[in-house]
């Protein structure tokens, strides 16, 4: 990512039956593989919800609809853990509650390059899981709770 950039992007909370769909991504060497939400970066001219139907449509062959916003999150990597790996990168991400319209494809057909796998974890033990980032561990067995948006600063 270049300097003095920031990337928006669009991340999908999918939760059915008390499992929160995931996508398994590949670790740094000895540390195993993690997980994060579905989504990805926005383009220019592109809304956020147009960004986030396109990146679950390429990472999980599904066709969602984007509900209400939940969270918004500023990720300076410099201030975190993955520093040496992400350098600069600066990046926000908006956090929709979504649904699952209906399968359009077996598997996304342009996974990230780092993505492994999707699974569906379960919400109740969301803190037993390498999920990033962290502070969704709590948050999202929390939203029926708190169904107002949340601005949760720089976090990993």
């Amino acid at each position: 990512m270049k300097k003095n950039r920031v990337r928006s992007a669009a991340k999908a909370i999918i939760v059915e039956t008390g499992k929160l769909l995931v996508l398994k991504m590949e670790g740094v060497p000895g540390e195993g593989p993690w997980y994060a939400l579905p989504g990805g970066g926005q383009k220019a001219g592109e809304t956020l919800e147009e960004a986030l139907r396109r990146e679950c449509l390429e990472e999980l062959g599904l066709e969602i609809e984007v509900g209400p916003l939940r969270f918004v999150r500023d990720y300076i990597a410099s201030h975190h853990e993955f520093a040496t790996d992400e350098g600069d990168a600066h990046q926000v991400d908006h956090d929709f509650t979504c649904t699952i319209l209906r399968r359009a494809a077996e598997r996304g057909q342009k996974p990230d390059k780092r993505q492994l796998d999707v699974e569906w974890l379960p919400v109740k033990n969301l803190e037993s899981y390498p999920l990033f980032p962290k502070v969704l561990r709590h948050l999202i067995r929390c939203l029926d709770l708190e169904p107002h948006l949340g601005y949760l600063g720089d976090v990993n």
